[in-house]
């Protein structure tokens, strides 16, 4: 007899679909989600970027993101994956947005921060990064739909055309 739980897909009492089950015991192993946590930081009239080193999307522009880890809050994980990515040193200025990503089940926090100082050097999951102006922006090599929202977000809530925190946009959902 084999000490490995049997996880057989079944709708369990109460609940409205398919989950992995212990065959042997009734255990449920839920699935859920995973936290994005990151920043469009600023200093003074740029933001900061990222050019990816690795898969999904290596090579394309980013902006500092990452999955939370556990025992940290969202801001202290926005923060980390800053010094992480660029190794820069931010204060989080607020939520900016929270957008939902179905298809890859995530749910990506982004917020508004400002470098502490504008020292920064590519990290381990970074090629290069860089600070650049609005018109810099590399448009055609943004690697992420919610890297596109979350700038257009920052424009909208910078102009004051706008409050944060932003949600997905009317059609936005990528699945």
């Amino acid at each position: 007899m084999s000490d490995t739980p049997a996880f057989v897909q079944r709708i369990p009492d109460g609940e409205d679909r398919l989950r992995d089950v212990c065959d042997t015991c009734g255990f449920i192993n839920y699935v859920n989600p995973k936290i994005v946590v990151g920043s469009v930081v600023t200093w003074e009239d740029r933001i900061l970027f990222c050019r990816r080193a690795i898969e999904p999307r290596k090579g394309f522009w980013t902006l500092p993101a990452g999955f939370m880890e556990e025992a940290e809050t969202a801001e202290e994980g926005a923060a980390r994956e800053a010094m992480e990515e660029a190794c820069a040193h931010i204060e989080i200025e607020g939520l900016l947005a929270c957008y939902s990503v179905p298809r890859i089940s995530q749910v990506q926090l982004m917020y508004r921060a400002r470098l502490v100082d504008p020292v920064i050097a590519p990290g381990p999951e970074s090629t290069e990064v860089a600070l650049l102006t609005w018109d810099e922006i590399p448009w055609s090599e943004i690697a992420f739909p919610s890297v596109k929202w979350a700038l257009e977000h920052f424009a909208r809530w910078r102009d004051g055309t706008a409050t944060a925190p932003f949600a997905n946009p009317p059609g936005g959902v990528y699945r």
